[in-house]
């Protein structure tokens, strides 16, 4: 059994995804692991698609890649898609939303995306689609949406995340015993 929990952090790009795992690693201890960098890091990635400029990520080198650390425990899975990573490893998904168009586009558009990219962001997010997955792919009751908009967001979202952890070790400390 795990000492720590695993938790992937998702949503489309733009709603905060990384901020929130790098102030929950300050946090709580989790180590961040971001599956963009991994998949750079370690030569997980199968092609590219020039049409929505982003590499696309061999989903089994990837999990063959992380499988030894992640099934340890103690990550916080920072990535857009969570229905590759195997029920087993994962405690909580956390779907991180904007559904405020106009401050999710301003996001996005600040990242420098193409408008194709952009268009297929916002209406992933205007539809759901990830949430929609998350559910799909696990649990209903480790399935938790959190807003992601005003500046507070981050605060508000990071401590209901960390008190999650604390209550998860709680009900745990027993296992790893």
């Amino acid at each position: 059994m795990r000492a720590s929990p695993n938790i992937i952090v998702t949503g489309t790009p733009g709603v905060g995804k990384t901020v929130h795992c790098e102030q929950l690693a300050q946090e709580t201890g989790l180590r961040h692991l971001s599956i963009n960098q991994i998949a750079k890091e370690r030569n997980c990635n199968e092609s590219y698609d020039e049409e929505l400029q982003t590499w696309v990520v061999d989903e089994d080198k990837l999990l063959d890649a992380i499988e030894d650390e992640v099934t340890r425990g103690g990550y916080l899975i920072d990535w857009h898609a969570c229905d590759l990573f195997p029920k087993s490893w994962i405690d909580l998904v956390v779907v991180l939303r904007c559904t405020s168009t106009a401050i999710h586009y301003d996001r996005l558009k600040s990242r420098g995306y193409g408008e194709t990219k952009l268009q297929e962001n916002l209406d992933s997010e205007i539809f759901g689609v990830l949430l929609e997955e998350a559910q799909e792919a696990f649990d209903e009751d480790i399935v938790i949406e959190l807003n992601s908009e005003e500046d507070g967001d981050v605060e508000t979202n990071c401590g209901r995340i960390s008190a999650w952890i604390d209550a998860w070790k709680r009900d745990h400390a027993n296992d790893t015993a």
